[in-house]
């Protein structure tokens, strides 16, 4: 197993201008904002930062905060585009906006390994506002996109629509992830390539209770039973900062190994535009071939 990053550029729509103290401020389109971001322990380019809105965090340690504007910015979202893909972008009260930028990189790897297979079949687990789901769609693959969230599923759809992909062959399932997945291997159901992006902590649907640390194996095991000697990847990231590369890099390799292909594991960055470094958002693994 290799270790190695994967940095997401900045593009028309995105940017991480500056970084440092604990914060970061990026462009998402015509508006700026300030986050909080802990691996920003640096000093930033400049300490004159204009921005309309700044989400400040709560003072406890269990998340929570609220978003603060110095101008108006508009409640219902905005539209911003990624290659082909169009979609918004809206202040949430989960100090994201809608979608990470960061995953770039992993959109255009994940085209690149079924490029040469018209039709392909993929699924993406916690899928959320879709932009994965949308960034394999218009590259030719028939997508299952799954996500407990209605909401969530509504905002991918609606996502879909906003990229005149409305009709593309995609199937949208509102259910708890593991329990879907269980199910398709039950169905004896195959597929292409699987991304997922699952939470520390999460519900489904019927209540069911998500906690990473115990159930990513078993979902990881599932996921092979879906993934055969003709399937082109699985490509799992990981934003909780207890769990290393490394780990999740050595479950997919034991887990995978009666297979050809490689598996790879590292970090997930995106690149300052102030001074070209390199800010680290999350750790991923992968198998593919």
């Amino acid at each position: 197993m290799t270790l190695d990053t994967l940095i997401g550029e900045p593009w028309a729509d995105y940017g991480l201008v500056d970084s440092g103290h604990g914060r970061k401020l990026e462009r998402y389109g015509r508006f700026r904002f300030i986050r909080p971001e802990p691996q920003a322990m640096w000093a930033p380019a400049t300490e004159d930062w204009k921005a309309q809105g700044e989400f400040v965090p709560a003072s406890d340690e269990d998340g929570g905060g609220r978003w603060v504007f110095a101008e108006p910015v508009p409640r219902e979202g905005w539209p911003l585009k990624w290659n082909e893909v169009r979609f918004t972008a809206q202040t949430t009260p989960f100090r994201h906006l809608g979608f990470f930028p960061d995953m770039a990189p992993v959109w255009s790897w994940m085209r690149e390994r079924v490029a040469d297979k018209p039709g392909a079949e993929c699924m993406n687990l916690f899928g959320y506002t879709g932009v994965g789901t949308l960034a394999m769609a218009t590259a030719g693959a028939k997508m299952v996109h799954v996500d407990a969230s209605k909401k969530s599923v509504e905002a991918a759809r609606a996502n879909a629509a906003l990229s005149g992909r409305a009709d593309a062959p995609v199937r949208w399932i509102i259910d708890d992830a593991a329990k879907f997945v269980a199910r398709e291997v039950r169905r004896g159901r195959r597929y292409d390539g699987i991304l997922l992006d699952p939470p520390k902590y999460g519900r489904g649907p019927e209540g069911e209770i998500w906690r990473l640390e115990e159930d990513l194996p078993r979902l990881i095991a599932d996921c092979r039973r879906l993934i055969d000697a003709d399937s082109r990847f699985l490509f799992l990231t990981v934003y909780a900062v207890r769990m290393s590369a490394l780990a999740i890099g050595e479950l997919l390799a034991q887990l995978f190994a009666d297979l050809p292909g490689t598996v790879e594991a590292g970090e997930l960055g995106v690149r300052e535009e102030a001074r070209g470094l390199a800010l680290p958002t999350a750790i991923w693994a992968r198998w593919s071939r």
